[in-house]
């Protein structure tokens, strides 16, 4: 009953809609260099990618880790020494990646003492509230996207119509949690929520709407990140707009629409962010 799916599966007995068990899997742990700058800095954020996803995107870019498909089972002690060797490495920040069905093994493994490092929580924002409140004190910075505002489009993509009615009480949960972002004098983000948007293609109604919704529900100083970075997956998908990348018109305009609705505390990306280097391998390195 973590997520808004509410499936009531005993993970100990099979597993959820999230397609994760009850132990703790993840799919590849290291240093990344592809989040906002403020975020991976020099030495790179350390990433942990966790196996499963409450999403049913069927333009999901990460899918054997989403689709439960890789991964390998570790302890809430395990975890604690991963990120402390991601520290050793000189990771900047402890970031994790769809971590939203695995919250209580994480509250746990991040209680025991505060990590040197910021912790970041990296997140589609299909969440439930009191599930976020489990983190309270524990999370220095949210990330999480604003995907759709229309349920007919969140629907059609995600098998959830009700996204927004989820991730904007969530969004604000986590707003309320951190407050105003606060940076370092080298300008690394040490607490504070930065909500990232990816413009899909086709699908530029839809951006608006969020931007409208970004604009309308959250203080103005939340950082926003509007990203240009899809790349269509191999398989071809029923949603002919999705089997292609950007085009430079559809960011523009994105861009523009940002601008015009006063948004300008945040980052955007180049069209060559698309490509498919930038999706890690999941080859459990760092497990």
């Amino acid at each position: 009953m973590l997520c808004p799916r509410s499936c009531g599966v005993d993970r100990s007995e099979s597993k959820g809609f999230c397609r994760a068990g009850n132990k703790i899997t993840l799919g590849r742990a290291g240093l990344h260099f592809w989040e906002e700058p403020c975020i991976s800095g020099l030495g790179g954020s350390g990433a942990v990618f966790f196996t499963g996803c409450n999403m049913g995107c069927i333009f999901c870019q990460n899918e054997p880790l989403s689709r439960g498909i890789v991964g390998k089972e570790v302890t809430e002690d395990r975890l604690r020494g991963i990120f402390c060797e991601l520290i050793d490495d000189g990771a900047d920040n402890i970031n994790l990646v769809t971590p939203s069905h695995f919250v209580p093994e994480i509250v746990k493994a991040l209680s025991k003492e505060k990590l040197p490092v910021p912790v970041v929580y990296n997140t589609s924002s299909y969440e439930k509230v009191s599930t976020l409140k489990m983190l309270d004190g524990l999370i220095d910075i949210y990330l999480p996207d604003l995907k759709y505002s229309s349920p007919s489009v969140s629907g059609l993509l995600s098998g959830a119509p009700d996204y927004a009615q989820f991730a904007v009480p969530a969004i604000k949960e986590m707003i309320r949690q951190t407050g105003e972002c606060i940076t370092d004098e080298d300008g690394m983000l040490q607490r504070g929520v930065i909500v990232r948007h990816l413009v899909l293609p086709g699908f530029l109604e839809n951006t608006y709407d969020v931007i409208d919704t970004v604009t309308r529900e959250f203080p103005p100083w939340v950082m926003f990140s509007l990203m240009s970075q899809y790349t269509p997956p191999k398989k071809i998908l029923p949603v002919e707009s999705l089997n292609r990348r950007l085009t430079e018109e559809e960011y523009e305009k994105a861009a523009d629409y940002m601008y015009l609705s006063g948004i300008d505390n945040g980052f955007m990306q180049e069209l060559s962010s698309a490509k498919e280097e930038y999706t890690p391998e999941f080859d459990l390195s760092g497990v």
